[in-house]
């Protein structure tokens, strides 16, 4: 048995479901579930029709390196989205086809760890479950750094010593940040790519949330754009994570892609090649549609952004919360403990919030998500509407 399973600790959801157990909510109300990051708005239906029109092709085995047609659409999404120099994210040397960025984020990490070197993998805290229990599977330290209110919740590298930037072999960020929805700007993405440089550790950035932003005219950066802007078009030590989950409402097609430094990409598809993942047929074609058509993300943009402004209207003078300027979650801070106050919302009112506690781990006798929720604004616009009032009304009730 793998002794590192041991050191996994229990999901979000799992902790939450434990903790609700034993209560009884108010059933006069539906439940809305505002916990999971599932989106909720519909998938586009060209992209069904196309998934149904190939289903025929279930009949091939895939290839693990994906179809050339699917890596030309997502090499031509990427160069455009985020201003690369032409002809430089090269689809046959540059992009893998992944099974959501879940997947790939865990594979990834197996694959570039050398657990034989004392490793250590710095992550933002709170984070994604998966950069922990990634790292800690491939035999590495987990380096946390404190996402507080004081540093525009994104991680302080300043408190990174040089002996643990000399042990690292992996840097996890996260832009649009989960739960926090906060960016890193080009400025600060070039500065990690020196340190990288310096230092000779990879970055992963996971930018699933990049295209769920507010302001259409200033969508966020991302790592690669950041390398585009220096020059640096082989992408060394950086490696991006895109999905269609998100961006098109479309979490159970499983569908998304890993890009950047090639000679990452080359280790990676030969992990992938015996870790027997390769996307379907039927879905690397419909993501090929979904990749090709941005009309759909606008109108994904629009319906968040007019959820965030009647929350936020309908809060407004109760509970002083800030939207972010990406991703579809409210990092919202609580007047009682975190936990409590997400029971007795779930007892009161029969909603569920996430605790941010259970997002994060304590490092110095701080926990930054303690005394914080994560609210997914996933629902649709009626069921979130509705939620605010029951939030105003909890709120009030304290």
């Amino acid at each position: 048995m793998n002794p590192n399973l041991s050191r996994l600790h229990p999901y979000p959801f799992e902790k939450l479901n434990q903790a609700k157990m034993g209560i009884t909510p108010d059933t006069s109300l539906k439940h809305i579930a505002l916990s999971i990051g599932e989106p909720k708005h519909q998938p586009p239906p060209f992209v069904l029709d196309t998934l149904n029109e190939q289903l025929l092709k279930v009949s091939q085995y895939p290839t693990t390196k994906g179809l050339a047609e699917l890596r030309e659409a997502i090499s031509h999404w990427t160069t455009t989205r985020f201003e690369l120099n032409a002809n430089t994210l090269s689809p046959d040397h540059h992009i893998l086809p992944v099974n959501g960025t879940r997947e790939a984020l865990f594979a990834f990490t197996q694959t570039v760890i050398n657990p034989q070197e004392k490793p250590l993998v710095i992550s933002p805290n709170p984070f994604y479950q998966i950069y922990e229990g990634a790292s800690l599977l491939a035999g590495a330290e987990l380096r946390l750094l404190n996402c507080l209110e004081d540093n525009n919740y994104l991680p302080d590298f300043s408190n990174v010593s040089e002996q643990e930037w000399q042990r690292c072999q992996l840097l996890f960020l996260c832009s649009p940040g989960n739960p926090t929805g906060q960016l890193f700007n080009n400025q600060q993405y070039q500065q990690l790519i020196e340190l990288a440089d310096r230092y000779n550790f990879i970055i992963a950035s996971d930018e699933c949330y990049s295209e769920l932003y507010w302001d259409e005219n200033q969508p966020p950066v991302g790592l690669l754009q950041a390398c585009a802007d220096i020059g640096r078009d082989d992408y060394q030590r950086c490696i991006v994570f895109h999905s269609l989950s998100k961006r098109s409402n479309l979490p159970g097609l499983r569908s998304g892609f890993v890009a950047g430094d090639k000679t990452l990409i080359e280790k990676f598809l030969l992990y992938r090649t015996y870790h027997g993942c390769a996307m379907p047929t039927p879905t690397q074609l419909a993501s090929i549609s979904a990749w090709q058509d941005e009309q759909h993300v606008v109108n994904n943009r629009k319906l968040y952004r007019k959820k965030y402004r009647d929350v936020s209207d309908i809060l407004n003078g109760t509970w002083n919360i800030n939207q972010p300027p990406a991703s579809f979650y409210l990092w919202a801070k609580t007047p009682i403990n975190d936990v409590e106050f997400t029971m007795q919302l779930f007892a009161k009112h029969h909603m569920t919030v996430l605790p941010g506690s259970f997002l994060s781990r304590t490092i110095k006798g701080i926990n930054p998500g303690e005394n914080h929720v994560r609210i997914a604004l996933v629902a649709p616009v009626e069921e979130c509407t509705e939620a605010a009032h029951r939030l105003k009304t909890f709120i009030q009730s304290l």
